[in-house]
């Protein structure tokens, strides 16, 4: 399973949710790839699960692919949360 985080420009943001969601994951006993990226690169980049902040990741909601939207990035509690979700739904 491979995992994308998302953000404006792929630095810092969608690095420092890299981190927490292999930690979650981690966690959780999940084990999945995960890598960061800017929005126009995600575009053509292919994983099982977008994530990022709803303003930026719903550019991606296009109806086949699946996108975790986050209303605080740093949130780790939330990001828990949408991860147990999401992955569980499968």
């Amino acid at each position: 399973m491979k995992l994308l985080v998302v953000c404006g420009n792929g630095l810092g943001s969608s690095f420092m949710v890299e981190m927490n969601v292999k930690k979650v994951l981690n966690e959780l006993g999940i084990d999945a790839e995960v890598s960061h990226t800017d929005l126009a690169t995600s575009k053509t980049e292919l994983a099982d699960y977008y994530i990022g902040s709803r303003d930026i990741i719903m550019n991606l909601d296009d109806g086949n692919r699946k996108i975790i939207p986050l209303t605080n990035l740093m949130d780790q509690q939330e990001l828990k949360e949408a991860l147990q979700k999401h992955l569980q739904e499968g």
